[in-house]
């Protein structure tokens, strides 16, 4: 079992090492060690903030009796203006933090901004909003907690934690009933096994292999709706690809448990968030 926050805190370590490595020179050479500051976060665009508990993680790695004022929580929905945080630490802790803990919120943020918008298009269905696994190398951790942040589900973590057979397993396995064979063989029943279907032939195929998830990759809404009926609530459903905004409520109307959407976390819009530091008198 993966321990998620042992990713975030190396995350940050390497974060660290790769900013600021040996230290801030600039910093150091110009503001005394004693030099007491405040800040603020201030969002500068509507949207749902993510990653509050992440970057006071962050600053404590430089400083353990910073004093921190959180004025939002993770999963709030603000607007231009609002005062996210406040904080009181050494000036050198907090501009080594400042652009470290502004790339995390403001990504963060943004996916989960992005995440909130398909929520939405989905109120008043059964149907779930899903993410992927097309995140930034390293921190995809942080970008599925976004993902919850903004109202979505969490998909599988890896290619640890579930069975999904796709096109290329299916492929060298001789088709669906094989595949499904191979894996009821070399793992234990208790991992959740989805496979990937592209036609009713297939979805026959995956139902009869007792597939616990089935995707419908990339049909139209009316073979979707079909492939609900034939499937009748004995596998979970999840419709994948080509999946806009535009479209979720069209294709949540057609009954599937479940839409994945790789833009939440692949094409990110960060939230614009700015920080101000003020000298203590």
């Amino acid at each position: 079992m993966t321990n998620y926050q042992d990713l975030i805190d190396r995350l940050i370590d390497l974060a660290i090492e790769e900013d600021i490595s040996t230290g801030d020179i600039s910093t150091n050479a110009i503001i005394p060690v004693y030099t007491r500051a405040t800040a603020e976060m201030k969002a500068k665009a509507s949207g749902v903030v993510s990653g509050m508990g992440v970057i006071r993680a962050v600053y404590e790695r430089f400083e353990k009796d910073i004093v921190w004022e959180p004025l939002v929580q993770d999963g709030d929905w603000v607007e231009p203006g609002d005062i996210l945080l406040r904080m009181e630490a050494s000036y050198r802790c907090l501009l080594c933090g400042e652009r470290l803990s502004l790339n995390i919120l403001q990504r963060m943020s943004g996916i989960a901004t992005e995440t909130a918008k398909y929520v939405r298009a989905l109120e008043g269905t059964k149907t779930r909003l899903l993410d992927t696994r097309k995140t930034a190398p390293g921190m995809r951790v942080l970008d599925k907690l976004a993902v919850k942040h903004g109202g979505g589900m969490n998909h599988r973590m890896g290619l640890y934690d579930m069975v999904m057979l796709k096109d290329n397993h299916i492929k060298i396995a001789g088709g669906i009933p094989q595949a499904i064979a191979a894996v009821k063989r070399n793992q234990p029943l208790s991992v959740r096994l989805e496979v990937e279907t592209t036609n009713l032939e297939e979805v026959r195929q995956a139902l009869e292999g007792g597939a616990d998830i089935i995707m419908l990759d990339n049909m139209d809404n009316a073979s979707m709706a079909e492939a609900v009926r034939l499937i009748a609530g004995r596998a979970k459903t999840e419709a994948s690809g080509n999946m806009s905004l535009e479209r979720m409520r069209s294709v949540a109307e057609v009954g599937v448990d479940y839409i994945s959407v790789g833009a939440l976390t692949h094409s990110v819009k960060a939230m614009d968030i700015s920080m101000n530091i003020k000298i203590l008198k």
